[in-house]
């Protein structure tokens, strides 16, 4: 393919950030087969207009790759397993990883398991990437920054690139491995005591087969390289953009404390009954890692039979998060256990054989070949059991582990089978397409124009019928799945009386629910989702686009509330009074301006630091990732025995230490004078996108690059999500809300930009705004696109 600019009418100059100006440009595309149509808004979503479904996705796959380039590069090389042949040695267990967990089946079965023309799509999708491509490449000069630093080229896509799960909220293998880590180092009922499980008790003893004394070993080391994220350093980039100095970054603001559960999403749909407007409406935002470029990428896709508009991630086809002519839908986490890990006997006399139902079984070998910067290729010797890959074998005990991964399974790449929801006219159709939505496990909601609300928990769910899959479990036949629970078999609900379903990764399964061997027993802690339900539960009035809005961005802590009443009974020194008198009257929002906020927010981070110290057991340091907020919250309002044998006498000795420890750590860090410990600045809460080269180039390139710091409100415990850190490092980089009566009413974010080129004026163009909890409108029809027009293209067939 090759792709040629036949005529400019008014060129558009990408090389520096100067403000968009209404443009059109004119191509000819290899590979199309009629003209497309792309216009582009002022903030920075393409709306492409297609004669035929080939032609739109390839169009898509131009679109994101042109705007998406350099991230689009690094995650072909992370789903290949390539990364070690520009980076060298130290990534060679990534690329082994990625190979061991390489999708092996039938490609036709795969593709068209997303959508009945899944072919088409995805190969015309990867056929637009390598379009675009080819077209930089004939002026490589014009490559985005990050091919210059590091002096490399992009490389074709295929379709195997996008299937790649290397990226998905895949399982919770490392929860099973430190489960299992407790239980062999505490026991059954103290891990329980400290993992907060539920609604059902599940059986954590681990079989007496297995050498729990092992379990320590790095099992999955070859797992945790394949998922990491790519790091660059100094010696990647060449000496003109190279960081000479040793000088601690901005990488240091980051906090080593565990933030997982702060990852996840908030949606609700509401129905016309509750809205002021009469219509239904979806509101979703999805909480992931903060980065830059953005994890998500918003698009217009429109052609005979698609009319949809939202945001996905920007490497795969369709749009996950959105809505089209007739309804809308988004998507939070549904805990769902994917993942287990197996423990096998080997031979003796022949490591590559284990032990399954009384026989030795031979593991399937394969070697693959991987190229290493600087050194000899490399062979990589990958094992398979009948249960999948094998991540770890221990010869001098005779033991092997190995994963069975449901997501190795057609169907298991993550968001793609929202091609199907983006056809969607009904409810009972987006049901039907849920049936296909395999990864991640998710909450599924639907509004649509006739007033209807859904939920249908997705995600493909193992059911065992004789072991949680809470720890690891002999791969010898006695514990093996039986089969999936069919996803319209899990949790559902439809036009509920309550006129709303609202979502945050809490539990949210009914207790009559009847098929719980398919159900997790891990979920988020519950406060997001409380504090939904008081909003759109106990509002006296009619609710707005802007109640909704102010639900999305809201910083209300609900474990303030319930703590900051508690401080009235103890005293404290001058220091520590002062600021506690600054907690009373305050209205429990983590707000970027509030010294309260500041003060609550250090408080609350020395509980869960003293409860962790206080209550996980010395053998289970390093084990237990640290105890939940509901955990910790219940236990200090219901003190117990745990506390000793004055327990209301000890929790208030852990909860004024804690304070007392809270106020000098801000007076520290922030100074004497009390007035100035605001949350919401670059010593306190704060967002700053740092590029993933940033640490490895220069001053002037580093500038280049990153974004920030701007002050930010909230935790990991408002509906508002900015994560556990103080530096915000997780939480919705995008929003959107959706009035199912008025398409071009929508509102959305996507920050910091849709473009991952620095030198784009769509790179950075959000992250105000986006700071500053602010929203811009999403427009579907054609007349209001035009109104916002900066720049058009017209994609024409090379040869026609």
């Amino acid at each position: 393919m090759r792709t040629l600019l036949c005529l400019s009418l008014l060129a558009l100059s990408i090389s520096c950030k100067e403000s968009p100006k209404n443009t059109t440009l004119e191509l000819a595309v290899d590979g199309l087969q009629e003209q497309v149509e792309i216009i582009r808004d002022e903030w920075g979503i393409n709306h492409i207009y297609a004669k035929n479904q080939h032609d739109l996705f390839f169009a898509q796959g131009y679109a994101a790759a042109a705007d998406r380039l350099f991230q689009f590069e690094i995650w072909r090389r992370q789903a290949t397993g390539t990364v070690a042949e520009i980076l060298g040695e130290r990534e060679l267990k990534r690329d082994i990883g990625t190979r061991l967990f390489k999708f092996r089946g039938d490609m036709t079965t795969e593709m068209s398991h997303y959508h009945e023309n899944g072919v088409e799509i995805i190969t015309a999708y990867t056929n637009g990437v390598n379009a675009y491509i080819e077209e930089i490449l004939r002026t490589p000069e014009q490559l985005p920054i990050e091919f210059k630093i590091l002096d490399i080229q992009p490389q074709k896509w295929t379709p195997e690139v996008v299937i790649s799960r290397h990226q998905g909220l895949l399982g919770n293998i490392d929860e099973e491995l430190q489960v299992g880590r407790s239980v062999a180092k505490l026991g059954v009922e103290k891990t329980k005591d400290l993992f907060w499980f539920h609604p059902k008790e599940p059986n954590l003893e681990i079989d007496p087969a297995i050498n729990t004394s092992l379990l320590d070993d790095d099992i999955l080391e070859l797992y945790h390289a394949y998922r990491k994220p790519v790091k660059f350093e100094a010696e990647d980039v060449i000496p003109v953009y190279k960081n000479s100095t040793e000088k601690e970054t901005v990488t240091s603001l980051l906090e080593g404390k565990n933030d997982s559960l702060s990852i996840g999403s908030n949606n609700w749909v509401v129905s016309p009954s509750l809205m002021e407007d009469g219509n239904s409406y979806m509101a979703n935002d999805p909480h992931r890692t903060i980065a830059i470029p953005s994890l998500r990428y918003m698009a217009h896709l429109v052609a005979p039979g698609w009319n949809v508009i939202g945001g996905g991630e920007p490497e795969i086809p369709g749009i996950s998060i959105g809505h089209n002519e007739y309804g809308s839908w988004g998507l939070t986490v549904f805990e769902t256990d994917g993942e287990d890990l197996y423990v096998y006997e080997l031979n003796p006399e022949n490591p590559n054989q284990y032990k399954y139902k009384g026989e030795w079984k031979d593991m399937l070998v394969l070697t693959e070949t991987i190229k290493v910067k600087g050194k000899e290729d490399y062979t990589a010797q990958l094992n398979y059991t009948l249960h999948g890959p094998v991540t770890y074998i221990d010869e001098e005990n005779n033991v092997a582990y190995a994963m069975r991964c449901a997501w190795l399974e057609p169907g298991g790449s993550p968001y793609l089978a929202s091609l199907r929801m983006d056809q969607a006219q009904t409810w009972e159709e987006f049901r039907d397409a849920c049936n296909y939505s395999h990864i991640p496990g998710e909450n599924m909601v639907w509004a649509d124009k006739k007033g209807n609300i859904g939920w249908q928990s997705v995600g493909i769910a193992p059911i065992r019928r004789n072991f949680s899959g809470l720890v690891p479990v002999p791969g010898d036949g006695r514990y093996e799945w039986d089969g999936y629970l069919p996803i319209i078999q899990k949790p559902s609900s439809y036009n509920p009386d309550k006129g709303y379903i609202a979502t945050a990764n809490q539990n949210v399964v009914a207790e009559d629910y009847d098929q719980w061997d398919a159900i997790a027993f891990s979920w988020a802690d519950p406060y997001r989702g409380e504090r939904i339900d008081e909003v759109l539960n106990n509002n006296p009035k009619k609710l707005t686009m802007e109640d909704m809005k102010e639900l999305q961005t809201d910083y209300l802590s609900i474990p303030a509330r319930i703590l900051a009443p508690m401080l009235n009974g103890l005293a404290f020194g001058e220091k520590a009074s002062e600021a506690k008198d600054k907690l009373k009257n305050w209205d429990y929002r983590l707000e970027a301006n509030s010294v309260p906020a500041a003060i609550y927010v250090a408080w609350e981070n020395q509980i869960k630091k003293l409860a962790n110290e206080h209550f996980i057991p010395e053998a289970g340091k390093g084990i237990v990732p640290g105890i939940q907020m509901k955990r910790i919250l219940d236990w200090v309002t219901e003190p117990d025995s745990r506390f000793g044998t004055n327990p209301v006498l000890n929790r208030n000795t852990l909860l004024s230490d804690a304070f007392e420890n809270a106020v000098a750590d801000l007076e520290k860090k922030l100074g004497d004078d009390m007035a100035k410990w605001e949350y919401g600045q670059d010593k306190n809460k704060h967002s700053y996108m740092e590029h993933a080269l940033s640490s490895a180039v220069n001053e002037d390139t580093k500038a280049k690059l990153d974004l920030g710091p701007l002050p930010r409100g909230g935790n990991s415990y408002t509906p508002g999500s900015t994560g556990g850190n103080l530096r915000q490092g997780s939480g919705a980089s995008f929003r959107m809300i959706v009035t199912t009566g008025n398409w071009d009413a929508a509102e959305g974010m996507n920050s910091p930009g849709q473009s991952g080129n620095p030198d784009s004026p769509f790179y950075d163009n959000l992250f105000e705004e986006w700071a500053n909890d602010q929203y811009f409108p999403v427009y579907y029809s054609r007349n209001k696109i035009d109104s916002v027009a900066v720049e058009s293209k017209l994609l024409n067939p090379l040869n026609k």
